[in-house]
């Protein structure tokens, strides 16, 4: 009988806890410990129930694109929970000025398809809509040196557009700064586009003609979601693992890397433990903690990769502020505009399900790279904050029905330049310590279904070192697009 530790309750590591236990109740002789140093599995993943609405404290979907959180979630029986996003709702607006501008028609994350929407929009001055039209004209070029998601952008459209929208999507997803991001961790297929085509814009063009010719039937939506909240789906995985093989509330304190495989020592667990296999399903900086011990190189290296953290703000309101509010998903602001406010999404209008027709639902977004002392502040002081702000950027001056703040400190992995080489060093250490697996959002994606994705590598990966199975998952290039 085979034993296999898994360090971390969130959603990387239940993933690769449910994937071993299909394993073993199909008659692969192995069991499994899953340590979680919290009082709940899930991680970041939390919903909460309040005055009918359906109130996200970590993320609220996952990208459509990315197949494996929803086909997991068919796994796990949630197939009819499935929602869509309202992409025929879908406008998001930029903070300019102090005015709220539509980000133009044809966008396809920063890169423009259509010239004139671009041209008519106020978003961008005439030297950028200038640049913007030249780009097509760009030859075909490739580099094996990293660069800055702002290096590459500028270099393709000016400064003017990374300001005002790149910078804004990037701290909206990452909360990072697209001068420190990494193009091809961050942005690999439009490193790969650049290499191919040249012009952004003439390689999307291409790429969504593919699409189109190759698909039948109206676009896939851009986000999904579970119509009880994102904790629909850790609950279901929780709920189908062996109740025994899960310590709560349990913290590996030490590791020990033997011949005959993993000693693991954790509080609260009686005397340390012999596996044949480790799984460390943690943020980096956890995950270099407890290897210090065992490989002073690789900790060092895992704890290179960088955090931030970030704080949610949801806020409900009644029918007058849901009226009053612009058509759209929500706006984004800019660094230069001097706001405290990342982003807010207009839950109400982005999912259904999410809120009666009576509620507005307004989640705000604060940290980043750029504002991690917001972390230290009261939780009164970040709601004064928050209700300030969407005073003045949406004219919202009634007193919320309810609202909720959370923290989540050093939870955003940063891809900064130069990550991919970081990987390939991780890599060629971690081989160096047989049956250790690595699994989470540090590596090769920061969305659910990227950490999905990791969970059942890792688990692949451990089962192979066993012995288990006759081919191990390799690791899958990254794909972070927002």
């Amino acid at each position: 009988m085979k034993r296999i530790a898994i360090i971390g309750g969130g959603i990387s590591g239940l993933t690769a806890a449910f994937t071993l236990e299909q394993r073993r109740r199909a008659g692969v002789p192995l069991e499994y410990v899953l340590y979680e140093s919290s009082s709940h599995l899930g991680g970041v993943i939390s919903t909460e129930f309040v005055d009918g609405c359906v109130v996200e404290a970590g993320p609220d979907s996952f990208l459509t694109e990315k197949p494996w959180a929803a086909d997991l979630c068919r796994e796990v029986g949630l197939e009819d929970q499935l929602i869509s996003s309202n992409d025929t709702e879908r406008k998001t607006y930029i903070l300019l000025k102090g005015r709220l501008v539509p980000i133009p028609d044809g966008l396809m994350f920063m890169v423009p398809t259509r010239i004139l929407p671009v041209v008519f929009s106020s978003l961008f001055s005439p030297l950028t809509k200038f640049r913007i039209a030249r780009e097509w004209f760009h030859s075909p070029a490739s580099s094996d040196q990293d660069e800055s998601v702002a290096e590459f952008v500028e270099r393709h459209y000016g400064s003017e557009l990374v300001e005002r929208l790149v910078d804004p999507l990037l701290s909206g997803v990452y909360g990072g700064d697209s001068s420190q991001l990494s193009v091809r961790a961050v942005l690999p297929r439009f490193a790969q586009m650049e290499a191919s085509h040249g012009s952004l814009g003439r390689a999307m063009l291409a790429g969504r003609k593919k699409i189109v010719h190759a698909s039948s039937g109206s676009p896939r939506p851009l986000f999904t979601s579970l119509k009880d909240g994102m904790q629909q789906m850790t609950n279901a995985l929780a709920a189908r693992l062996c109740a025994s093989s899960i310590c709560l509330s349990t913290t590996v304190q030490q590791l020990r890397f033997k011949e005959d495989g993993w000693m693991v020592s954790a509080s609260g667990a009686g005397a340390p433990e012999l596996f044949d296999s480790l799984i460390i399903a943690t943020p980096a900086h956890a995950a270099a903690a407890i290897l210090q011990s065992v490989s002073t190189e690789l900790a060092n290296e895992l704890r290179g990769i960088q955090y931030t953290s970030s704080i949610t703000v949801t806020l409900g309101y009644g029918h007058s502020v849901r009226s009053s509010l612009p058509p759209g998903f929500g706006l984004l602001v800019p660094h230069s505009e001097g706001r405290r406010l990342l982003a807010a999404t207009f839950v109400h209008n982005k999912f259904s399900h999410r809120a009666p027709e009576d509620r507005a639902l307004i989640r705000c977004f604060f940290g980043g790279s750029r504002n991690e002392e917001i972390l230290q502040l009261h939780e009164d002081e970040i709601l004064r904050i928050a209700r300030e702000e969407l005073r003045q950027i949406l004219g919202i001056g009634a007193e919320p029905l309810f609202t909720r703040v959370y923290k989540w400190k050093a939870a955003m992995a940063q891809y900064t330049v130069g990550h991919l080489e970081r990987l390939n060093r991780i890599d060629r250490l971690r081989e160096q310590l047989p049956g250790l697996a690595l699994a989470g959002n540090a590596y090769r994606g920061i969305g659910v279904p990227d950490c999905v994705h990791s969970g059942k590598q890792a688990a692949e990966q451990a089962l192979f070192a066993m012995g288990l199975t006759s081919s191990a998952a390799a690791p899958t290039a990254v794909r972070s697009e927002p």
